[in-house]
């Protein structure tokens, strides 16, 4: 008997389908894995801006996780926005003796500048997802709010990411895509060491969704078996062919999504492990 390799995604709705669920579906569809997902929110949103957004009662957040977990083997969890504290903390509640390696992306504000998240529900992030995850994926601004502390110099990057490290997750993946360089530099800070991975930066409005889709292609690999460097250096690799392919395609007025689906790979059955 063989089963698909399999991510559960827990994270917001986004009506453009830029980032957000739309996009993780997309990501773990073109890296050959097998989506699964607990909504949390849904979001009334385009390219240009989230005009609305109406959390989900906590208790279905709840059971949509539990009726994944029931039935399916979870290889890997990615979670991205959670809308307030109810459904952060059910979300910890739910996941807190689980052993599924976590993705956590601690999603705060939208491209366009939204805010996303309540400070409640960032305490919760901090005091109760942090520990529970394998890594933590922030982009600068998160960072700085999650360590508590500004950034004056690229080399400070490296000490907020031991702040993060500090509150109990095993890595954190430093995204600096939002620093103004001539190429895009993630870090990567674990327990072991530091590993940097660098790709030219690409001039486009179309970036939308960049965080969601790396945070959930790191969960696709680690789902197909793939240490956390290999996920990380190969999911870098993805975003970036994403966004050269979508680069100077029109898709809607303002930030524009990534193109998901420039590589297809395909859903590869593997075998099935009775416990």
């Amino acid at each position: 008997m063989k089963r698909y390799p399999t991510t559960l995604i827990i994270a917001g709705s986004d009506s453009s389908g830029g980032a957000g669920i739309q996009a993780d579906i997309k990501t773990c569809s073109s890296l050959g894995v097998f989506a699964t997902t607990a909504i949390t929110a849904i979001t009334a949103q385009n390219t240009q801006g989230v005009r609305s957004i109406q959390a989900v009662d906590a208790t279905i957040v709840r059971e949509q996780i539990e009726a994944v977990l029931d039935d399916f083997v979870v290889d890997s969890i990615k979670i991205g926005m959670l809308c307030n504290a109810s459904i952060a903390n059910t979300v910890a509640d739910v996941l807190e003796h689980t052993s599924i390696p976590i993705i956590l992306d601690p999603v705060m504000i939208s491209t366009s500048g939204h805010k996303l998240l309540g400070k409640d529900a960032i305490d919760v992030i901090t005091n109760r997802l942090i520990p529970m995850a394998e890594l933590v994926t922030p982009n600068i601004a998160e960072a700085c709010v999650l360590s508590k502390t500004g950034i004056n110099e690229p080399l400070q990057i490296i000490d907020i990411a031991h702040t993060i490290l500090s509150l109990g997750c095993n890595a954190v993946l430093m995204k600096g895509g939002h620093l103004p360089c001539k190429e895009a530099c993630d870090i990567l800070v674990t327990r072991q060491g530091i590993d940097t991975f660098t790709r030219p930066f690409i001039t486009t409005r179309n970036t939308h969704g960049t965080g969601c889709t790396l945070s959930t292609a790191i969960a696709s690999f680690r789902a197909r078996g793939h240490a956390l460097q290999s996920a990380v250096e190969y999911s870098k690799e993805y975003v970036h062919s994403a966004i050269v392919h979508g680069a100077d395609v029109c898709a809607g007025k303002g930030y524009g999504a990534l193109n998901h689906a420039h590589n297809p790979q395909s859903l590869v059955p593997i075998e099935y492990q009775l416990l």
